[in-house]
């Protein structure tokens, strides 16, 4: 980015999980991009991304809301999501919406402003001035959806070489599904407690104190499973270590 360009007005699209589940990831991405010199907003008509009913073919309500996101969002500079899985659905919506041409091109002209956080940091904005310290050593899971949908591998990994103190231990299998695959979870409970248990092994034998990654349903997913075998390992988002926001692990009840 031009280093005399106006600051980019954001409008953060913060995710069901995030919202719901753990808000803290929503206000590290907004220190992180404001860090990096944006002006953060988050639009009150956001819900959902349709994620699940666009995975379930539930189409009707997928695109109505695909409607709702476009029009809460369509006016900012930029969308960053702290989620490749979310990021990578709205990234979709021209295709969802293509039987509708005038909501295709609304949404296609949002896909290209759309962003997941570390890939707008780094990509877009050409930012890695972190200013956090994380005395440990950890992993990290790359999402299924991030990784493959939107190709994010180096960019979390280059924004935590900045952080004082992070020793980042690769897994053998860092790119292996961790099992919760949104629905597929609950489809198929098997297989998916089975691919969680095989990501959880590999985790443990790199000697990490905590995993780190980019959607929080992976990590939900495989925190679950962390405290069912009883391991210590704590789970973070990626945002909540680089903003120095990092206290208690993922699926953790505060004092």
């Amino acid at each position: 980015m031009n280093a005399n360009a106006a600051r980019p007005r954001i409008g953060l699209f913060v995710t069901c999980l995030v919202d719901l589940l753990r808000p803290g990831v929503g206000f590290a991405a907004v220190k992180l991009l404001e860090s990096a010199g944006c002006i953060v907003e988050v639009p009150g008509g956001q819900t959902c991304c349709g994620q699940p009913a666009y995975n379930s073919g539930d189409l009707s309500a997928a695109r109505a809301l695909a409607k709702q996101t476009i029009q809460a969002m369509e006016s900012y500079d930029y969308v960053v999501l702290p989620s490749g899985s979310c990021a990578g659905t709205l990234r979709d919506y021209p295709r969802l919406l293509a039987v509708e041409p005038v909501w295709r091109q609304r949404a296609q002209e949002l896909a290209e402003r759309t962003f997941e956080l570390t890939s707008f940091l780094v990509d877009v904005l050409g930012w890695d001035a972190v200013d956090a310290e994380f005395p440990a050593t950890v992993t990290y899971h790359d999402s299924c959806a991030g990784l493959r949908q939107l190709g994010i591998k180096q960019q979390p990994r280059r924004l935590l070489a900045k952080v004082a103190g992070l020793d980042l231990r690769e897994l053998r299998e860092t790119e292996d599904c961790c099992g919760f695959g949104g629905t597929f979870c609950v489809k198929y409970p098997e297989l998916s407690t089975r691919l969680a248990d095989d990501k959880i092994a590999d985790i443990e034998q790199t000697g990490a104190r905590a995993v780190l990654g980019g959607d929080l349903g992976c990590l939900l997913h495989i925190a679950g499973r962390l405290h069912r075998r009883g391991s210590p390992v704590k789970a973070y988002h990626v945002a909540e270590v680089l903003a120095g926001m990092a206290d208690q692990g993922i699926g953790e009840d505060k004092p």
